[in-house]
């Protein structure tokens, strides 16, 4: 009996010692792997905590694109060790990939598009939002649509590919916004005065921003007034508010300093021919 033990070894040590040698290299290969996927995972949480590059949306997504890229790593390296032909392997992912991308191109490109939009952040969630025709406040951004509720309280389901192939006008993001109030006084008024009224009414107003400075200009000599322009900025939050509010107090004000708001009118000359 030991004989056959002794010959048995003899014969096929050699091929012990390699699967044992191969399987002590495949133990090597998932715990370095492991830890490499949980050690991305790390960076990439800690990253984004630090500098708030990622949305909170895409954190996941890259954690677990992270992992399966390492894994996929590690499983080729082991094929390699029991002398599987890997390179037939990967021409056969790459032709079914590039089948399945061809196939599924809308969907992939509604992905990509949402990726770059949680990577770029033209716009987040809370921000109010015109793109082409989209007009409302961000309420969730995915990686295939991005949720929207526009001003009446509808809701909008944009495919991603949508608002990344097209300019997008942020209302929200720069935190402040300026506002154009017009109000037309007669031509036999007094602009002065009218500045005077405009001024009072910037001084008394606290919700105006100091910087940039508010300005006031004559916009236009109309047809029937002249235009009087009150150019300032306020804050995102405030800017509905003061404009409504600016508005009610400038006809007011105009017709309590006596100025007077023209209706439009014509001149009509009548030629009495005989």
């Amino acid at each position: 009996m030991s004989e056959c033990l002794r010959v048995f070894w003899q014969n096929h040590s050699e091929m012990f010692f390699t699967v044992g040698y191969n399987g002590l290299l495949v133990l090597v290969v998932l715990i370095t792997s492991h830890f490499a996927a949980k050690a991305l995972h790390r960076w990439i949480h800690n990253t984004n905590e630090r500098y708030e590059r990622f949305d909170e949306t895409l954190v996941p997504v890259l954690c677990t694109g992270a992992s399966t890229c390492v894994y996929a790593i590690a499983l080729v390296i082991i094929l390699d060790f029991f002398g599987v032909n890997t390179n037939s392997i990967i021409a056969l992912l790459g032709a079914a990939g590039l089948a399945i991308a061809l196939a599924l191109k809308d969907t992939l490109s509604n992905i990509a598009a949402g990726m770059m939009l949680l990577i770029l952040r033209p716009f987040r969630s809370g921000h109010f939002i015109e793109c082409g025709s989209v007009v409302g406040t961000i309420k969730e951004v995915g990686l295939f649509t991005t949720i929207l509720e526009t001003p009446d309280g509808l809701y909008i389901s944009a495919p991603n590919s949508s608002l990344w192939g097209a300019p997008v006008k942020n209302f929200t993001k720069n935190g402040k916004r300026r506002m154009d109030l017009i109000v037309g006084i007669a031509y036999t008024d007094s602009i002065d005065a009218g500045f005077e009224v405009l001024q009072n009414i910037i001084a008394r107003e606290s919700r105006f921003l100091a910087q940039p400075a508010p300005q006031l200009m004559v916009q236009a000599m109309a047809d029937s007034s002249v235009n009087l322009q009150l150019r300032a900025w306020a804050t995102v939050e405030n800017y509905w508010d003061v404009y409504w509010e600016s508005n009610k107090k400038i006809k007011e004000h105009i017709e309590a300093a006596g100025l007077t708001i023209p209706f439009p009118q014509r001149d009509v000359h009548l030629f009495n021919e005989k």
